[in-house]
């Protein structure tokens, strides 16, 4: 039962995560960190994204932007790295604690200012690639600071998701990779990677059919204000450790 409700966890945040924009990681990772380690979810989270961009790719490659890839992708790769690498300098309740504040400050931020966006230009390009690997790699998240500077360049639907999962990749098996070295995989729940491999290319395949039959700033809004109240029922749990 646990494993079949994983299952649709994982299924529901992919076709969220799709739609809205920002990736599936910004709202299952701080759920899931309700029922699992620390530890654990950022590695579950990295082979559900490893999965979930290699169908995006597959989906969206003909819209894939690939001067943008180049240019967010390598400064994401190479904090990446530096990020999951100090996931195993700092206490669990760190990570949990930077996820908390970063999910109510970003959530609240594009509430309050819907419209707003990085200049187009090349170095916030490599600043917020650089920013949202290193998050990514230290908290399991950090899609959403790509997802803003990316708006600047007007990219058209499918672009915006291609291009993004593309960069992605290259930053989720990275830090997949660190991960395991760590430990951080606990080997009884080797069952749950081909579910994640299903929730992902099932979720990423209903997410994108329903790209274009659904009000996108509609859901943004909605899915933001889940992401709001997440992170304060994360602060709450947060408070209530010894």
């Amino acid at each position: 039962m646990q494993a079949v409700l994983f299952f649709l966890f994982a299924f529901i945040c992919e076709i969220l995560g799709t739609l809205a924009g920002f990736g599936s990681s910004v709202i299952f990772v701080p759920l899931a960190n309700f029922f699992y380690s620390a530890s654990l979810v950022l590695s579950l989270t990295s082979i559900l994204h490893v999965f979930s961009n290699t169908s995006k790719i597959w989906l969206f490659w003909k819209h894939i932007d690939w001067k943008l890839f180049w240019m967010y992708g390598i400064p994401s790769l190479v904090l990446t790295i530096v990020g999951a690498l100090l996931t195993n300098v700092y206490p669990s309740t760190y990570i949990e604690w930077g996820l908390a504040s970063f999910l109510i400050f970003f959530s609240a931020l594009l509430l309050v200012f819907p419209h707003l966006k990085l200049n187009a230009v090349p170095s916030n390009a490599i600043i917020s690639g650089g920013l949202a690997g290193f998050l990514a790699g230290f908290m399991g998240t950090g899609g959403a600071i790509r997802g803003m500077s990316l708006v600047a360049f007007n990219l058209e639907k499918s672009a915006f998701v291609g291009t993004s999962a593309a960069i992605d990749f290259g930053v989720d098996f990275s830090r997949m990779i660190i991960y395991f070295q760590n430990g951080f995989f606990d080997w009884k729940y080797l069952t749950y990677v081909p579910l994640l491999f299903v929730a992902s290319f099932l979720g990423s395949y209903i997410g994108k059919k329903l790209l274009d039959r659904i009000s996108a700033d509609y859901f943004r809004k909605v899915v933001l204000l889940l992401i709001f109240f997440i992170g304060i029922a994360m602060i709450f749990k947060l408070n209530q450790l010894p």
